[in-house]
């Protein structure tokens, strides 16, 4: 087996991004993930999955290891690295500007101190480090072709080298700027003229400061939020407005194991807490352009609904091996696509009709075909909240009556409900409330294990599962039901590590989700249990937690998938939207704000609460 070379651990990296790809730099300086032109494009730097052989871009002081610091400038995606030296120090300003005739990379060497000799090494491999492309260098340009694909450097330093490497050597000193312009075009286009280093570094400078500008967050954590977002927007594909679950594929959830998968896609899961971050934020125009995408990506036969979607809303996501990649931390397989998009996940169907719901009370303009496509979307939901499903974490398991699921249908009834009774939408509400509260009642009465006083991660199931701490956010009951008080300890006792929560616990009943080995803490379940102690009265731990949870963050505000409490390591795929919109959540739960959001009483919520002040109920169904 090969050895991979990784420059750094997950937690290492940056993203630089240009609203339609993003790479990661390491702090030696070496970019190792590239995908061009977008997110979901094959990588021509791919060591983050292998090793060198299969392509980065380093610039750093030659014989230098880690950088001393690194920054991003204000509220944007420049990156700023500096190296002191013996001979002196020295910064490497990255960035992507926002995408206009073609995507480029700049990388700016100034000089602080001294005269530090520099080295930069380049190596391009097309389609995920499987080809090599062929070179041309002539003076200071540099070209490389291959299939489909051609890029270009440009810098004022003397190249040299050959198809297997492309290397200058130069020295700075104090107030010298070196800059280097990658840029991408398909082959057989023409070269794109390549950006100006300065006026294009001021213009993207500008983009980020007027756009974090119109956020609205102004309370603790201010900017933990504001780096979030600004991730989060970078994680966008401008085009048509889908965000993808993550900038890579195949970080593995357990080192050296197999649970590695491609997140450049959209989830629909993710639409709801996507739309109250950005809604909650001050960012209407990208929470429109999110719920247009949604639109679009789901309309069609509501049988058809599939759980994610490529950023153009493309349905057919076929998952392969990429077997001449090692993996990260030799993790196999690496993966492209994504073979749970054809899995039954019954939770999507409320995902979304929550997240349009949530459009709607936050007064995005109507839109009457998408009222249309709810009313599809129920009659499907109908006649099949009953099926078992593969669950929301996509399970490769045989499917079960997964609790989640079924609270996720009863919440795509009851917003339909409330559509007619708030909103004048046309629709049978008595026949959506009958069906709404008969979830209700078998959830209640198959879903919850009254002897352990806690919810199941399905029903008869000896497991639990986060996505409970989740019952109350939907408004299926208040957040100080004994019940779901019980699941809260339940999730705290069984499924915390050092505080941090488990997904659930995949070797409890006979391997629940069909896999080998193990995983990390799900960042944004953890974000879930903040939510639910500070909803449940319990606010001195969920600030606790929550401030944990801001120091896993790495030197410039990323965040993974997972984090391993052992080994102090962030684990899966980066930076990962959904933690990023957990910790936005979050902020604004304990900062109190009052955006409304789908967590708003139910009619079942506020009946409870009249039972119980007439000493008639405890136990509502």
């Amino acid at each position: 087996m090969v050895e991979v070379n990784v420059a750094g651990r997950i937690e290492d990296y940056a993203l630089l991004g240009d609203l339609q790809t993003g790479a990661l730099v390491g702090r030696d300086g070496s970019i190792d993930w590239l995908c061009l032109p977008r997110f979901d494009s094959s990588a021509c730097f791919a060591a983050l999955l292998h090793d060198e052989s299969a392509g980065h871009w380093r610039l750093a002081p030659a014989g230098a290891d880690r950088a001393s610091r690194r920054r991003y400038r204000d509220d944007s995606l420049v990156l700023e690295t500096e190296w002191h030296t013996p001979d002196g120090a020295v910064r490497v300003v990255d960035y992507m500007p926002p995408r206009g005739q073609a995507p480029d990379i700049v990388r700016v060497v100034e000089g602080v101190s001294g005269a530090v000799p520099m080295r930069m090494r380049l190596r391009l491999r097309f389609d995920y480090g499987s080809i090599v492309p062929w070179v041309r260098h002539h003076d200071r340009d540099f070209a490389a072709v291959a299939g489909p694909d051609a890029v270009w450097l440009h810098t004022e330093m003397p190249l040299h080298g050959d198809e297997r490497l492309t290397e200058a050597d130069f020295t700075v000193r104090a107030g010298d700027r070196v800059p280097f312009v990658l840029t991408y075009q398909r082959s057989h286009l023409s070269r794109p003229e390549p950006v100006d280093p300065d006026r294009s570094l001021h213009e993207t400078q500008r983009f980020w400061k007027s756009w974090i500008d119109r956020c609205r967050y102004r309370g603790p954590w201010s900017d933990a939020v504001r780096r979030s977002l600004v991730l989060l927007k970078a994680l966008t594909y401008t085009p048509t407005g889908g965000i993808v679950a993550a900038a890579t594929t195949s970080l593995p959830e357990q080192l050296g194991g197999a649970r590695n998968w491609d997140y450049r896609y959209c989830w629909l899961r993710d639409a709801t807490f996507t739309l109250q971050a950005l809604l909650g934020t001050g960012h209407v125009a990208e929470a429109r352009a999110w719920r247009e995408w949604l639109l679009r990506a789901v309309a069609g036969d509501p049988a058809d609904l599939r759980i994610m979607y490529g950023l153009d809303g493309t349905r057919r996501l076929p998952e392969s091996s990429l077997d001449w990649l090692a993996g990260y931390a030799n993790s196999r397989p690496v993966r492209v696509g994504n073979a749970a998009a054809d899995q039954f996940q019954l939770d999507v169907w409320g995902e979304v009709l929550d997240g349009l719901h949530l459009a709607r009370e936050s007064g995005l303009s109507a839109n009457e075909a998408a009222w249309d496509l709810q009313r599809a979307l129920l009659d499907y939901l109908e006649g099949n909240w009953r099926r078992v499903d593969n669950s929301l974490w996509e399970v490769r398991g045989p499917r079960r009556q997964f609790v989640h699921s079924k609270v996720m249908a009863w919440a795509g009834f009851d917003r339909a409900v409330r559509a007619v009774e708030r909103h004048r939408l046309d629709g049978p509400a008595d026949r959506w409330r009958a069906v709404r509260d008969e979830i209700h009642a078998e959830v209640c009465a198959k879903g919850f294990d009254t002897g352990r006083n806690t919810f199941t991660q399905f029903y008869g199931s000896q497991g639990l599962d986060a996505a409970l701490l989740l019952i109350p956010r939907v408004g299926f009951l208040p957040p100080t039901d004994p019940r779901v008080l019980g699941t809260i300890d339940a999730i705290q006792r069984e499924l915390c590590v050092d505080g941090f929560v488990l997904r659930y616990q995949p070797q409890n009943d006979d391997n629940v989700d069909g896999l080998p080995g193990h995983e990390g803490a799900f960042l944004a379940c953890s974000f879930w249990l903040v939510d639910a102690l500070h909803t449940a009265g319990r606010s001195g731990q969920a600030r606790e937690l929550f401030e944990r949870l801001l120091d896993l963050r790495n030197d410039v505000g990323l965040l993974a998938e997972e984090y391993d409490p052992v080994s102090r390591r962030h684990l899966g795929n980066t930076p990962q939207a959904f933690s990023l919109v957990g910790l936005v959540n979050s902020a604004r739960q304990l900062a109190g704000a009052t955006t409304r959001t789908s967590a708003e009483p139910s009619e079942q919520d506020t009946q409870t609460r009249r039972l119980r002040s007439a000493g008639r109920s405890r136990r509502m169904p």
